[in-house]
C-alpha cells in the first residue's frame, strides 16, 4: 500500500481571490471619536495621511492630486464614518482602492485603513510600513493636541 503526502498549498499572506494584494492596519486610541473625525477630514488631518492636497477637505468624485504625487478620485465620503478613494502613487502603474474607516469605542477610537488592489507583494510592505507610521503619528499629533 503506498501512502500519498498530500501537499497543502498556501496562499501568501495578503493576496485575495478577488482583491488582487491587500493590506490592513488599524489603531485604538484613547481620543474621542468626534476629535478623530474631525481631525482627519480636515486640512491637518488629510495632509497626515493622504499628503497635502493644497485644499482643507475631501469633495465625492472630485479627482485629489498630492504635492508627493499621489492621485485618485474620492468614491464615498460618508460623514463620521468612513472614506473611500483611489490611489495611484508617483511611479506605479496600478491604481489601488483605499478605505479609511473611523470606529467609535466608548472614551476610545479605532482608526483602520485597508488598502487593497495592490499590484504585488513588495506594494503591499510598502503600504503596510507606511499605514503603521501614519496612524503613530495621527496618535502623537491627537495625543499632544487633545491630552
Amino acid at each position: 500500500m503506498t501512502q500519498t503526502k498530500q501537499i497543502e498549498l498556501q496562499t501568501p499572506v495578503g493576496l485575495t481571490k478577488d482583491a488582487a494584494w491587500q493590506i490592513g492596519v488599524r489603531k485604538t486610541i484613547e481620543v474621542p471619536f468626534t476629535i478623530v473625525w474631525d481631525f482627519m477630514v480636515s486640512g491637518k488631518g488629510l495632509a497626515n495621511w493622504l499628503g497635502d492636497i493644497g485644499k482643507k477637505s475631501l469633495e465625492l468624485d472630485v479627482p485629489y492630486k498630492t504635492n508627493e504625487g499621489t492621485e485618485g478620485i474620492v468614491r464615498v465620503l460618508t460623514h463620521r464614518s468612513h472614506i473611500r478613494l483611489t490611489w495611484k502613487k508617483r511611479n506605479w502603474n496600478n491604481t489601488s482602492s483605499l478605505q479609511v474607516r473611523i470606529i467609535p469605542s466608548g472614551d476610545k477610537t479605532t482608526i483602520s485603513f485597508h488598502h487593497d488592489n495592490l499590484g504585488d507583494a513588495g506594494q503591499r510592505e510598502t503600504m503596510r510600513e507606511y499605514w503603521q507610521a501614519v496612524i503613530d503619528k495621527i496618535e502623537k499629533s491627537l495625543i499632544i493636541n487633545n491630552p
